[in-house]
């Protein structure tokens, strides 16, 4: 195949850190390589959109979808645009999320995506890893997530969720205006801490949810140096602390084996005898705790709004609810909740947490005609693919029963529905994700009513975690 690229200048990669026995596992560090184009007949040119930095990051956040949709309409699934040395190539469409997760040929790096963004903040998170590196973390982290280890943990919760929902109201009076973000990150927190963690917060759980807010919030800083007083200087004061409070818990997590996943991470082992490192142990914590608590939160807080948006959904959720007979869900229970599933998922659909995901092409591919050159950015959308007229019937519209057996639309396409991303980096938590969001949904469709005002719209912020940019504002009533 004829080289559309003639390098000017390729140095070499510096490995960051190795591991025997397979040496260069972790991404590799190196200056972006410059190109200058030469075109060839074989393959086609990716068209630039061309507008300021600034206009095109305000476009984004004010209407992502829309923008994606506007931009596909003018030069198809794929673009370059025109930020930094070499610009950034975006894919859309549920066969380019198959290409760029699947990696059948290893030209994309996730490690080396994600870095500029969370490598200060969150280092060794197994999402940013690659290759032997990545499938040795994820192979011993496996074990806190079996299915022994998700029933013990759901056991857990259902007492945790049941005594954190009851403070929300006063046991009698009618409904109150309460703000449903910050109510159910507290509680996410809290249940994060006892589940991974095996402690109490208790004053500590301000601290803990300042420091991950200030993490996550520094991933988009956009002075990326360390300033008293930005965003990235809270970030980075943020994990000095998370890492003091992981630290001074290790020797007593590894002295004593007891079902919190902290616990399980001192003590796990894989079928071929490895285990975590210290640092490595504090690395996924802190990562995870991130996850679990964020990401539910998100989920959870768009399934209040959409269910007071459609009372009706509302309502035929907690008749299931409580023809089921028990106050707090049983592992068992999970998977006869259909409804709930359904709802749950239609959430995820319409917004997914993590709505975009960034990757490093380390070397030069070719997806649908064009190739995508070594040192390039590539952006992919799972949020775009949930959209999509041609996967889904009336795709801006709440119906869960997309779902259903009888429809199936997230079967169209293996990539059509993937909230928790795909190939060998999807989300390793997503099963206990799920359990934990149907456990805290029961609870509160038992123990409360909720509705918005007439023709509210909850206003997103859909990076870097989708959340309300209001805190979600509900009237809530106790049953």
């Amino acid at each position: 195949m004829p080289k559309r690229y003639e390098l000017e200048s390729a140095p070499t990669p510096t490995p960051e850190r190795t591991r025997t026995p397979s040496a260069g596992s972790r991404h590799t560090r190196g200056s972006s390589t410059r190109f200058r184009t030469l075109i060839s007949p074989a393959l086609k040119t990716i068209p630039t959109h061309r507008s300021s930095v600034l206009g095109q990051i305000l476009a984004m956040r004010k209407d992502l979808v829309g923008h994606l949709k506007a931009q596909e309409q003018i030069h198809g699934p794929i673009w370059r645009v025109a930020i930094g040395r070499g610009g950034m190539i975006q894919l859309l469409g549920p066969d380019a999320l198959e290409f760029v997760w699947k990696n059948r040929d290893g030209a994309f790096s996730s490690a080396r995506g994600w870095e500029p963004y969370i490598g200060k903040v969150f280092p060794g998170a197994i999402m940013a890893m690659d290759g032997d590196e990545h499938r040795y973390q994820r192979r011993i982290m496996q074990v806190a997530f079996q299915k022994s280890a998700l029933r013990t943990y759901l056991a857990q919760m259902g007492p945790a969720i049941d005594a954190g929902v009851d403070t929300w109201m006063p046991p009698t009076g009618g409904p109150a205006a309460r703000r449903m973000f910050p109510l159910l990150k507290q509680l996410t927190l809290d249940l994060a801490a006892s589940v991974f963690m095996g402690v109490e917060l208790g004053r500590r759980a301000k601290d803990l949810n300042q420091a991950f807010v200030a993490t996550v919030a520094a991933s988009l800083a956009i002075v990326r140096a360390p300033i008293p007083g930005l965003s990235m200087w809270r970030g980075i004061r943020g994990r000095e602390l998370l890492v003091r409070r992981f630290r001074d818990l290790l020797p007593q997590k590894r002295a004593t084996h007891s079902s919190d996943f902290f616990s399980e991470f001192c003590h796990a082992q894989s079928e071929q005898g490895e285990r975590f490192t210290d640092q490595e142990i504090i690395d996924h914590m802190i990562f995870l705790m991130m996850a679990a608590h964020d990401t539910t939160t998100s989920t959870l807080t768009t399934m209040m709004y959409l269910l007071a948006r459609h009372p009706e959904w509302q309502e035929r959720l907690r008749a299931k609810a409580a023809a089921l007979g028990k106050a707090q869900l049983e592992y068992d229970d999970l998977d006869q909740l259909d409804e709930l599933s359904w709802t749950m998922r239609e959430a995820l659909r319409l917004t997914p947490p993590l709505t975009s995901m960034p990757r490093m092409c380390t070397k030069d591919t070719v997806f649908q005609g064009y190739e995508i050159p070594a040192g390039t950015m590539v952006g992919i959308y799972p949020i775009h693919v949930h959209y999509m007229s041609s996967l889904w019937t009336d795709p801006y519209r709440f119906d869960p029963e997309r779902f259903s057996p009888a429809r199936q639309e997230d079967k169209r396409h293996a990539f059509a529905w993937v909230p928790f991303g795909g190939g060998p980096h999807m989300c390793i938590g997503q099963h206990f994700a799920t359990l934990q969001v149907k456990a805290i949904m029961h609870q509160l469709l038992l123990r409360y009513r909720w509705s918005v005002a007439p023709g509210y719209s909850m206003p997103y912020q859909l990076v870097p975690i989708a959340k309300p940019k209001d805190g979600l504002k509900v009237t809530l009533e106790r049953i």
